[in-house]
């Protein structure tokens, strides 16, 4: 799996832009006076917006822009992904720093930004095949720490207080993605209509509002290469104020995904202990301390939950909209796409609990 997804190829003849227009703004803008040594590959990974090494004699910077092409609204929003890391620069969360933004299409035919590229381990599979238990534990108490981190940053202290609306995050995000489904729908997804219908009037109330990463996964993180550390959380694009439940609740989709989803519900109770994996109870209760909040009510966990997988969903649908338009940024858009469905009767499942 990492190998389809890790490390850069030649840019894809449907991502080509101008690299000669690149390069110059790149000089005045970076400041890399190194930067008459210019090369440019692209990421194997990311299904959304196209992202690029480009390596000088000096440095090594990463380039993410939107992909070409009609975009649906709201969606692939760099501009964002820019403030948020650049706000969260002095914080406790680790972010890569970013250089330069530009919004003049222009340039290399979108919108798009320059940051560092960080070193470090992609991890993929939540398994996480090839090291210790010890070592498993830590990573995964790691993740849990760093997004406590990010939802106890005040966001008005960091300049992100008008980032996003306060209260009623979920039932926003409900209405944004049925949109983005509708926009994006290739076939009649039965679960996905029982979702969409049920949501809005089941959601739960939302107890405070802080900054939401929105896809916070194992495999947008990168940790360091000697030690369970994490030096970088990338992929900001959903980013917003939002309910910092929802968005741990997201991160802990993985107990409920098997493969060849990258989950971990192939596993029972005993065999997670044993690979130094902890349950979903363990992480939700180790999120809870670190946080100081109260035990999660459990139906209130399930429709977390449903939440998520339709959000999830949407998010797969959208991916399989692009692939067929042609201007997906990734090679595995379509396969991803198709999950969509799946993914619909997962959430659905959640409900049906109750």
């Amino acid at each position: 799996m990492s190998e389809q997804f890790s490390g850069t190829i030649e840019v894809q003849e449907r991502q080509r832009f101008d690299e000669a227009a690149l390069q110059r703004w790149f000089t005045q803008q970076v400041g890399d006076s190194a930067a008459r040594s210019f090369r440019i590959s692209q990421f194997k990974g990311g299904q959304s917006n196209p992202t690029f090494l480009t390596e000088t004699a000096s440095a090594r910077y990463v380039v993410r822009r939107k992909p070409a092409g009609v975009l649906l609204p709201s969606a692939h929003a760099v501009e964002r992904e820019f403030r948020v890391m650049q706000a969260l620069g002095g914080t406790d969360v680790p972010v890569p720093k970013v250089h330069a933004l530009c919004e003049d299409p222009s340039i290399i035919g979108t919108s798009f930004y320059v940051m560092a590229f960080v070193d470090g381990r992609v991890l993929w599979d939540p398994h996480l095949p090839g090291v210790s238990a010890a070592e498993r534990a830590a990573i995964c108490d790691e993740m849990n720490r760093v997004l406590a981190a990010l939802h106890a940053v005040d966001p008005v202290a960091v300049g992100l207080g008008d980032y996003g609306r306060t209260g009623n995050y979920m039932g926003r995000q409900v209405d944004r993605w049925s949109k983005q489904y509708r926009a994006s729908e290739t076939e009649p997804i039965d679960a996905m209509e029982r979702l969409i219908a049920w949501l809005p009037a089941h959601l739960p109330p939302q107890a405070t509002t802080t900054i939401v990463h929105g896809d916070y996964r194992l495999d947008n993180l990168v940790f360091a290469h000697d030690a369970p550390r994490v030096v970088a959380v990338l992929d900001w694009e959903l980013s917003t104020l939002g309910d910092p439940m929802a968005d741990f609740a997201y991160h802990c989709m993985a107990w409920h995904l098997a493969p060849p989803f990258r989950g971990l519900a192939d596993l029972d109770a005993a065999t997670l202990t044993e690979l130094g994996l902890p349950t979903e109870q363990a992480y939700v209760d180790a999120y809870s301390r670190r946080r100081q909040l109260p035990p999660v009510d459990p139906v209130h966990w399930r429709t977390y939950m449903a939440f998520n997988l339709f959000r999830a969903a949407a998010i797969a649908q959208g991916i399989m909209g692009r692939a067929l338009a042609g201007n997906a940024s990734n090679a595995h858009a379509l396969e991803a796409g198709q999950q969509a469905r799946e993914l619909a009767e997962l959430g659905w499942a959640q409900v049906a609990q109750d």
